[in-house]
Parts: C-alpha cells; sequence; structure tokens
C-alpha cells in the first residue's frame, strides 16, 4: 500500500519517460523495467536501469510481462532472436525485494532508520520527521493504525510502504522479526518509494488493501 502518493524527485530515473513494448504508453521511468539482450541472447532484467546495451521496457506490472514473453515482444523490440529464461517475472520481483533490502539496510548503518514499534513512534513524535512507513505485508493492522494516528497528531503524512513481509525486513536489517520500521527524508528514502511502487505490479493486493500476505495478528510487535 502507498497511503501518500509517491513525490517527485531528482532521481536521475524518474525524470524521463521510455515507451512500454506491451501497451505502447509513454512512461516515466520509475513506472517501468529496463530489460537488456545479454551476451548470451537471454533477456536480462536491469532494474536498476544501469547495464549496457539498449534497453527494452515493459511496464512494472507481472500481467504485463506475462504477456510481454507470451507473444515474443522482447523480440520484436530487439529485432532479433531472443531467449527468455522461465521464471522471468519471479525474478524480475525477486530483484525488486533485493533492490529494496539493499535500501534498508544502507539506510540503517547511515542512520536515517529506525525500526520497532516504539521508536518509530518515538521518532514521528520528534523535530526530525519521518516521512516513510514501512510496514510488513503480514503484521498486524493495529500497529501501522496506531502510529498513522500518532503521525496524525503531529500533523505528518507520511508514505506507507507494506510491500516486503516479515521475513524480507529481518533480512535487511538483520534483526528477528521485524514489523516496523520508518525513514527520516532523503535519497533513500525516495530510492525506496520508487522500488516499492515497482514491485507493488508484481505483488497482489488483499481485500485490506495490502500487498502481499494477509495480516496475521503478531504475538508481539517490537
Amino acid at each position: 500500500m502507498l497511503a501518500a502518493a509517491p513525490r517527485e524527485t531528482k532521481d536521475e530515473h524518474t525524470m524521463r519517460e521510455r515507451r512500454c513494448i506491451v501497451t505502447g504508453d509513454v512512461l516515466l521511468e520509475r513506472r517501468l523495467v529496463r530489460f537488456v539482450v545479454g551476451p548470451d541472447g537471454y533477456i536480462v532484467p536491469d532494474v536498476a536501469a544501469k547495464l549496457p546495451g539498449r534497453g527494452i521496457w515493459v511496464s512494472a506490472d507481472a500481467a504485463l510481462l506475462q504477456r510481454a514473453v507470451a507473444k515474443n515482444l522482447f523480440a520484436k523490440a530487439a529485432k532479433m532472436s531472443v531467449k527468455v529464461a522461465p521464471g522471468l517475472v519471479a525474478n524480475v520481483e525477486s530483484r525488486l525485494v533485493a533492490r529494496m533490502q539493499d535500501h534498508l539496510g544502507l539506510a540503517r548503518r547511515a542512520g536515517v532508520l529506525v525500526m520497532g514499534f516504539d521508536n518509530v513512534q518515538w521518532a514521528l513524535t520528534g523535530r526530525r520527521k519521518i516521512n516513510i512507513l514501512v510496514e510488513a505485508s503480514d503484521g498486524a493492522v493495529d500497529g501501522l493504525r496506531k502510529l498513522l494516528d500518532t503521525a496524525q497528531r503531529q500533523g505528518v503524512m507520511p508514505t506507507t510502504l507494506n510491500c516486503l513481509s516479515r521475513e524480507e525486513l529481518s533480512v535487511a536489517l538483520g534483526r528477528e522479526n521485524v514489523v516496523h520500521a520508518a525513514l527520516f527524508p532523503g535519497p533513500l528514502a525516495d530510492r525506496l518509494v520508487l522500488d516499492a511502487e515497482r514491485l507493488g505490479g508484481f505483488r497482489p493486493r488483499n481485500n485490506t488493501g495490502r500487498m502481499g500476505s494477509n495480516p496475521v495478528p503478531s504475538e508481539r510487535q517490537e
């Protein structure tokens, strides 16, 4: 869930526009995933948009990516025969997850991230304002509601990201059972929002509006 619309940033990959080979829509790069043809002729996901070679762009959406594979649109875009490895959609999703985990790890080491319910709640009342709440997709809804109530009382409207599971957050932050985290404003927070927006196209929403697994009660909200 993105509780607030992502802010435009000056990241080099947010302002340029590219055409999706499936829909033909021209979109900002932050809404697409780039692919290149590797030396062996296989289509390679380039979620960081840094690999050499001519880029082939697909909207960050699992169904559209599956359509690109099924209709051989990568070969048409590349104007050459290409190979697509099985599980391309899952590969892209895992790379986006890993990228978000890298951002979170960097944010923790840089001192611009706090984790744990009490620490996040305290940070929301501090002078240095939080602008990103990160919630485990399988965490209890009540914890997020309490944090948002605290933010509202402080006149803060943070963007809420909950496309990563408790296990994925724990791996990223090197601590067990991470359900709540928050970031202060800065480039890492901006990048996290952009990648969460893309990952949202690969993770279904349930009837709570949250991405990923259905929320389950947590024995302990850290």
